[in-house]
Parts: structure tokens; C-alpha cells; sequence
């Protein structure tokens, strides 16, 4: 079997040396054999395992739930339930995330819409919502009261 240094490791999953040594100490990443020297020796898995790691980092799951499904995937029982129940709750912690941002963007865009024209810089109904209001008082003047 082929082994590769962390430097080779990181050039062909495209990742910072940095990460891959926080991987590894996150548990994301098995430690690998070292020679006497001290150097890393990786397997070409790795390669794929990191790919892994990213593609999920891609769809928004945290460090600590690619470690859940990574154990999931060296399991074989009930191993797919146990993802799409994961996937699942993914899907309703992102449509949360929609929906706050879709309050954001309406609250952003009543204030952009109280700005008159050619106002001075003290005048800026903005700086001043965010100076006076605070961000609980925008909510309940410009947002869907969260």
C-alpha cells in the first residue's frame, strides 16, 4: 500500500496542512503510522475521507455531526435510517436559517427604503435605527417581531 506525507495528502484533497492536523486532532481524521523521522504517513483513503469531510462541511453540517456520520458509515446497521433521520434535521435547522435571514433582509430593506436622498451623514435614518433602536427595537419597528 502506498503512503503519502501530509504535505502530498493535502495537495490532492486540496486542503491547508493546518486543517488536516485539526482533523486529526478533532478525530475527523485516524492518526496515521509515523516513520522513524516523525512524518505522517497517510493512506490514499484519506484522500477520499476528506473529500467526505468537505463535501458535508459544503452541506452545512457541523464538525462534530461529520463525526456522527462518519462512525454512522463504518456501521451497517441501520446505518441509511440513522443518516436520513440526521439529514432530516439538517433540512429543518437551514429552513430556520431562511426563514431569519428572510426577516433580516425584509427589516434591512425598511430601513434602505426610509433613507431620503442627499441626507447629511448625521441624518441617516439608518446609523441612527442602529444607534438609538438597538437591534430588538429594529425588529419591532422594521422586522416580523422574531
Amino acid at each position: 500500500m502506498e503512503t503519502m506525507t501530509i504535505g502530498r495528502l493535502a495537495k490532492e484533497a486540496r486542503v491547508n496542512i493546518d486543517t488536516l492536523r485539526y482533523y486529526e486532532k478533532r478525530g475527523l481524521l485516524p492518526e496515521p503510522p509515523r516513520k522513524e523521522s516523525g512524518y505522517r504517513l497517510y493512506s490514499p483513503d484519506a484522500v477520499r475521507r476528506i473529500a467526505f469531510i468537505m463535501h458535508a462541511k459544503e452541506l452545512g453540517f457541523s464538525l462534530d455531526e461529520i463525526g456522527e456520520l462518519l462512525s454512522l458509515r463504518m456501521e451497517t446497521k441501520s446505518q441509511c435510517r440513522a443518516v436520513k433521520v440526521k439529514a432530516e434535521a439538517k433540512i429543518a435547522e437551514v429552513e430556520e436559517k431562511i426563514r431569519s435571514l428572510e426577516q433580516i433582509k425584509a427589516a434591512l430593506q425598511r430601513l434602505v427604503g426610509s433613507c431620503k436622498i442627499n441626507k447629511r451623514l448625521g441624518e441617516c435614518p439608518i446609523l441612527e435605527a442602529l444607534d438609538v433602536e438597538g437591534v430588538k427595537g429594529l425588529w419591532e419597528k422594521y422586522g416580523n417581531n422574531r
